[in-house]
């Protein structure tokens, strides 16, 4: 069995005995005669999120059919104040009694959940969590710590703990920071590191091509780029190739997308040696949880983190996926 399956079937037994441990006070709940379960999540502007809204329908398509009193309704977002609109719709027209939602950015959409909260809506954030936690009842998320922590080490260690990094950040949200933390908390036990800049990307391949068509300008020598995104770091070499830089050693995105673990496999590009995994199917996981726990008129653990793994050439066929979107 892969990690990945492991993983999937520890989240959906952690659930299920959550859900028997909190149904209700007296040992009993009353399982619910339907549920209406909203989905709010960002819409399909690069991979990543792409891979979100797929594992999302597969969960929606899945999970209707395996329960009939269930209604799932999906909403994709551009941006932060669309997905607060979306977010009031479902409450009052659609009118779930349920959310999962990955929200665009913490801040926006705090107040906005924490309301529909107060109206009885059970929450599950998803992901980029909440500047205020009391406004969701679970926290679902991969280990952003880790996704951080890892490419700092595995740098650190490749390089003797001597290197000149550029950095690339994502969205400013919580997951963002809890990264860039772990990151740097690493980097800065080692004083021949040295973080030259660091700039949002918005983990989107064109802004990171730009972003490192700066670096490029404006440092001479940098020997890695820490993309923290794999769809940034595509935009990273994209950057590096039109600019035919020699001195940078190495580019490590994040997130282990199907065609940078093919790239690790195939040994096809020496700047791409290692990532961290950081799967998109969490979403599905999530609103599995969440459904079937409401279906059962339970709850969730408060906080449950999925684990993250470097990627290298030795375990890659581990984290390789042909079939899925991402």
């Amino acid at each position: 069995m892969t990690d990945t399956a492991n993983i999937t079937r520890r989240v959906v037994l952690g659930a299920g005995l959550a859900v028997a441990a909190t149904a209700g006070f007296g040992g009993f709940a009353r399982a619910a005669d339907s549920v209406k379960l909203g989905v709010c999540i960002p819409a399909a502007t690069h991979g990543f999120t792409g891979g979100i809204v797929w594992w999302a329908n597969e969960a929606k398509k899945e999970l209707e059919k395996a329960h009939p009193n269930l209604k799932i309704t999906i909403k994709t977002a551009s941006g932060a104040p669309e997905q607060a609109n979306q977010l009031q719709d479902l409450v009052t027209v659609t009118k779930i009694d349920s959310l999962v939602i990955f929200p665009f950015e913490s801040a926006a959409l705090t107040q906005p959940v924490a309301q529909a909260k107060k109206k009885g809506v059970y929450v599950t954030v998803v992901d980029r969590g909440l500047t205020d936690t009391s406004a969701q009842d679970a926290y679902i998320a991969g280990d952003n710590t880790a996704f951080g922590r890892i490419p700092a080490e595995y740098i650190a260690k490749k390089y003797n703990g001597k290197a000149n990094i550029v950095a690339l950040r994502g969205i400013p949200t919580t997951i963002d920071n809890e990264r860039w933390d772990a990151f740097t908390a690493v980097t800065k036990q080692h004083p021949g590191i040295k973080i030259l800049d660091a700039k949002y990307a918005n983990w989107n391949r064109d802004d990171a091509f730009k972003v490192t068509q700066d670096y490029l300008t404006r440092f001479k020598d940098i020997d890695v780029i820490w993309a923290a995104d794999d769809d940034m770091a595509f935009g990273v070499l994209k950057a590096i190739e039109q600019a035919k830089r020699t001195d940078i050693k190495e580019v490590f995105g994040g997130a282990g997308s199907k065609s940078m673990v093919k790239t690790i496999l195939d040994n096809s590009n020496p700047l791409i040696q290692a990532d961290v995994s950081y799967s998109p199917k969490f979403i599905y996981d999530a609103i599995k949880m969440t459904a079937e726990a409401r279906l059962k008129g339970g709850t969730l653990p408060a906080t449950h983190i999925l684990p993250s793994a470097l990627i290298t050439r030795d375990n890659a066929k581990e984290y390789y996926f042909p079939d899925s979107p991402y």
